[in-house]
């Protein structure tokens, strides 16, 4: 133990393969055509679409679980053919593929099939890469990994809505000028991870027929394993889509042009968390950060519900990006510190459809209470589920510590 610690106490940027960072400037670019589109998105549908907040919250909520179902079906795919890579791929082409739909849209019935088919194409890409970086990264350093794999994602977050703001302010707020411009990145990060992600050898490749997921195989995921998953749950249910950050601004004011500061300031908070806290993970366990994170949600919906002004929006703001760089890469460590080896994808899969699941309810009732009762109410009940999120890790988190064998 001694000595794990002592490696781990001295782990840097240099440690991380060079193909976790390949995989994470994949994240960044694809995250900037991305945030350029979805930092807008929410005002586009409600003001130029005329779209009501419960379908913001279907789409968003909808988008999600989409991509939760495929991320089983291509995460136990990539155990079975032991390549990640070609899947990872095929992931990020596809969501290329529908970055020209967004400006053509003109009904929300169009969004959400070009939101559905992009998500189908992140489904398909997540649980290969997240088992990719466990296959590349050794143990000792993997939350650290995680970490950088999550910090490049996010600084992708918002430099896709400092583009937006930028485009916005030369087109004149035209959003469908601005979204074509979403293309240029998405293809650059294709072309990254054919020639800059490198797939290890001697990856174990499980039975290749029948049904994706088999009783067989889910007998091998631990106790430790589905605790992970439950507590993944719990967390989702307290954080519902983020386009009802970018409405809560408009609704206290901020101008049409600098919507996309929300992502921003947001995404600068998680880039800069993300890193620290899987390094420091890797250190003194994850459990700690993680009430940590939750406790940063909790502050942050209970200031969206109750105080006014912009000052406020943006103070919750970036509580909820701190809450996001202290629980996404530490929920990604603890699956695969929890999940077989050869069973990874199959387990980030599963961890990822009951975590989306949940995001489509979350998200739907985050969407109705707006439209029923108001912007309060769906932030207290966001706060409700921060408290009842904390409670179950109290009594469940020594059981996800527990290493697969």
């Amino acid at each position: 133990m001694s000595s794990e610690t002592a490696r781990t106490s001295t782990v840097t940027w240099r440690d991380v393969p060079k193909s976790v960072w390949a995989l994470g400037l994949v994240s960044l670019l694809m995250d900037v055509s991305s945030e350029l589109i979805h930092s807008l998105l929410p005002i586009f549908l409600v003001t130029v679409v005329g779209a009501s907040t419960t379908i913001v919250g279907l789409i968003e909520g909808v988008a999600e679980a989409t991509a939760a179902v495929a991320k089983v079906f291509s995460g136990a795919l990539s155990d079975r053919i032991g390549k990640r890579k070609l899947l990872v791929g095929i992931g990020y082409g596809l969501a290329a593929l529908t970055k020209p739909v967004f400006p053509l849209a003109s009904t929300a019935g169009e969004i959400l099939a070009a939101r559905f088919v992009d998500r189908i194409g992140k489904g398909i890409r997540d649980a290969p890469r997240d088992a990719l970086i466990a296959d590349i990264t050794p143990p000792a350093i993997r939350g650290a990994g995680y970490g950088i794999r999550q910090a490049l994602d996010t600084v992708g977050g918002f430099a896709g809505p400092l583009l937006a703001m930028a485009l916005m302010v030369l087109y004149a707020n035209d959003f469908r000028a601005v979204f074509w411009w979403a293309a240029v990145p998405a293809v650059l990060a294709v072309l990254l991870l054919v020639a800059g992600v490198q797939e290890p050898d001697g990856v174990k490749a499980t039975a290749k027929r029948g049904w994706p997921i088999r009783k067989q195989e889910l007998a091998h995921l631990s106790p430790a394993f589905w605790m992970v998953v439950a507590i993944g749950m719990v967390f989702t249910l307290a954080r519902f889509s983020q386009a009802f950050l970018v409405l809560k601004a408009q609704a206290e004011g901020l101008a049409l042009a600098l919507i996309p500061l929300v992502f921003v300031w947001m995404n600068i908070v998680y880039a800069l968390t993300a890193t620290p806290a899987g390094i420091l993970s890797d250190r003194i366990g994850r459990g700690k950060l993680l009430l940590c994170g939750l406790g940063a949600l909790l502050i942050a919906d209970l200031t969206l519900a109750f105080v006014p002004g912009l000052v406020a929006v943006f103070i919750g703001v970036g509580l909820w990006g701190l809450y996001l760089g202290l629980s996404q890469g530490l929920l990604a460590a603890l699956v695969a510190d929890t999940a077989p080896e050869d069973l990874r994808g199959t387990a980030f899969g599963l961890f990822n459809l009951v975590t989306g699941l949940a995001l489509l309810i979350a998200s739907v009732l985050a969407g109705w209470l707006w439209q029923a009762f108001g912007p309060t109410a769906t932030f207290l009940a966001g706060a409700v589920f921060s408290v009842l999120a904390a409670l179950f890790m109290a009594v469940g988190m020594k059981a996800a510590l527990k290493p697969a064998t």
